[in-house]
């Protein structure tokens, strides 16, 4: 039976590998799972061209200087879906067998019972730890921010309150307030926006981007940025 009692602090005095994106959850829960034990590394998937990070569709060269800002070694692998949860376990068994006890993510709302994560850091032989499970949508932003994180809109669902205008735009207090004013999850866990983190706390010096062009893909729209 799963143990989800402990998911939030199981990365207390253990050494733990996370899941990371880039973006605002993935580096609280880091943050946060710092605080109490050893971060060994990030765990990066790519779409199968290795061209782009498969969650929130960021080039390497900025998850690697993300990475290189925080301190840790990347690792990262190539997978189409098909593939996708062999190539992530074999990611983490290579973890732990440098010395990882503990599979870190920035997830909310996964359920108890039948946690994908949970199933694959089993197999690999790790425990799972999830800092900002069950966490208020609203208090983990907020404590985002007042950490000092700062974190740019990079994708957007139109379909789902969010507008092209929003891209670019930095997760600041005023704008967690004008997204709740218009219906949207100021997390963005229903799939409204991702967000790639710039600088903050754990960046020994921030991230400078430039801006490209809009792209846009039925009901998303996507703002690439390439290191300045």
């Amino acid at each position: 039976m799963t143990d989800s009692t402990s998911w939030k602090n199981n990365a207390l005095n253990q050494k733990f590998i996370a899941s990371f994106s880039g973006g605002k959850d993935s580096v609280l829960a880091l943050y946060k799972a710092s605080q109490e034990g050893q971060a060994m590394g990030l765990i990066v998937m790519l779409e199968e061209e290795g061209q782009r990070s498969r969650s929130h569709g960021m080039p390497p060269e900025i998850i690697q200087a993300q990475a290189d800002s925080i301190g840790l070694p990347v690792y990262t692998a190539a997978a189409s879906w098909a593939e996708y949860e062999r190539v992530f376990i074999g990611l983490l068994e290579n973890a732990k067998n440098q010395g990882a006890e503990v599979l870190v993510t920035g997830d909310l709302d996964m359920p108890a019972h039948g946690c994908w994560h949970d199933q694959v850091a089993k197999k690999a032989g790790l425990k799972l730890g999830m800092p900002l499970w069950e966490m208020n949508h609203r208090e983990a932003v907020d404590e985002f921010i007042h950490l000092g994180f700062s974190t740019m809109i990079v994708t957007v669902n139109l379909s789902l309150g969010m507008t092209e205008a929003d891209l670019g735009r930095i997760l600041t207090n005023d704008f967690v307030q004008e997204l709740e004013a218009r219906g949207i999850d100021p997390c963005g866990e229903g799939g409204e926006f991702h967000t790639t983190v710039l600088d903050g706390p754990l960046f020994q010096q921030p991230i400078t981007v430039r801006k490209c062009p809009v792209i846009r893909d039925g009901d998303y729209a996507f703002l690439p940025l390439e290191l300045a």
